[in-house]
């Protein structure tokens, strides 16, 4: 309980700000070598409780190995955002569907979020025409 309790909540961030968790080594980057050919699972949350519920849950199943494909994941942002938040989990292989849907359902059930999630390339991020609805979805 003491470390889940003393795990900083991205609501208490101010302004337009990005609070990350990523593994040791890796940045919070698209052009990092563990990042470059991967993507990001992504949720919004228009309320910062929800957030913070997210956030927390995400970094405690981070940290203690619950993903299959643990070895898959880079890391994790909070976007904090005055009109609607996001949280996005960053994956190394954007191109293995199979692994990132398995990544997305269990985030999914983790953070207990019953919208639609979609998975986005790193690649069409970066492009000048980014593709809106995202490649994969759960």
């Amino acid at each position: 309980y003491s470390l889940y309790d003393q795990i900083f909540r991205p609501s208490k961030l101010v302004g337009s700000a990005d609070f990350h968790l990523f593994k040791a080594g890796v940045e919070p980057k698209w052009e990092d070598p563990e990042c470059a050919n991967g993507g990001k699972w992504t949720v919004i949350s228009s309320r910062k409780t929800n957030l913070d519920t997210m956030w927390l849950e995400t970094c405690m199943a981070l940290i203690g190995e619950q993903f299959d494909e643990s070895q898959e994941i880079c890391g994790v942002v909070a976007s904090v955002r005055q009109r609607q938040d996001k949280l996005s989990l960053w994956t190394k292989t954007a191109s293995n569907e199979a692994v990132q849907v398995d990544i997305g359902k269990k985030w999914k059930e983790v953070i207990d979020y019953n919208d639609k999630m979609v998975y986005s390339f790193h690649d069409d991020s970066r492009s000048q025409k980014p593709s809106r609805g995202g490649r994969y979805t759960v």
